[in-house]
């Protein structure tokens, strides 16, 4: 009977080995029916942390260098000259001055190429455009220099101030007279100024018969651009050289 139960024990033991599955995530052993309830009731893993965050701005430590934008190719300034000329044919003038006619620009070129000067386009305007026969390299530098020559002439035209008094003495009114004439030689305006102070507005009149006498004295080289006008406690004329 002894053998008997031990045989039945031992045929039980290997039933429940044989049932068993090894989960291999774990190592334990556990039940299949458990493991596939387990399987259906599993959630999807997280992909969170994995997602990459898109990126806003430099991290700490980079630098972004941004890129430089499109530039339009630089112009040439000036005429025409040689291989720029774009036109079929043109009035050619020769390196004496006188006119060939209407040539064909290929020619002009070879013409110019065999003189040992640039076939330069003096006036792109016309039709065929006017061409003459030069060095471009003297022609660039007597224009600039012409060009400084003519900034040089040029004069701002400033408006000097002379300030007076009603009852200003002979020595004071002579100094300013030259001062005035000084102006007037270097191409400038004068604003004469006459100031009243304190009873001196009830003697307007005064005033007046001054700005009449400065205005007789330099009648030969300066006008008048603005007649006398009061302005508050003063009384303003403005002159210009002839």
């Amino acid at each position: 009977m002894a053998c008997l139960a031990f045989l039945d024990l031992q045929q039980q033991s290997f039933k429940s080995i044989a049932s068993c599955t090894i989960c291999p995530a774990r190592g334990l052993k556990s039940d299949p029916g458990e493991a596939q309830g387990a399987g259906r009731q599993a959630l999807p893993p997280d992909r969170s942390r994995h997602t990459p965050i898109p990126r806003v701005g430099p991290l700490k430590g980079e630098v972004f260098i941004a890129r430089r934008p499109m530039q339009a190719p630089p112009t040439k300034e000036g005429p025409r000259i040689n291989e720029d000329i774009t036109e079929s044919s043109v009035l050619l003038i020769d390196a004496e001055g006188e006119k060939r006619g209407v040539i064909p620009t290929e020619e002009a070129m070879r013409l110019a190429e065999e003189a040992g000067l640039d076939l330069v386009e003096v006036s792109p305007n016309s039709q065929p455009p006017v061409c003459k026969l030069l060095d471009f390299g003297k022609f660039k530098y007597a224009a600039q220099k012409k060009a400084n020559e003519a900034r040089k002439k040029q004069k701002t035209v400033e408006v000097k101030e002379i300030k007076m008094r009603p009852n200003i003495d002979t020595h004071d009114y002579d100094v300013k007279m030259r001062s005035m004439l000084r102006f007037f030689d270097e191409g400038d305006k004068v604003k004469v100024t006459l100031r009243f102070r304190g009873r001196e507005m009830a003697h307007q009149e005064l005033g007046m018969a001054l700005l009449n006498k400065v205005k007789d004295e330099v009648e030969p080289i300066a006008k008048v651009e603005a007649y006398p006008r009061l302005e508050g406690r003063q009384m303003v004329m403005v002159l210009a050289p002839k």
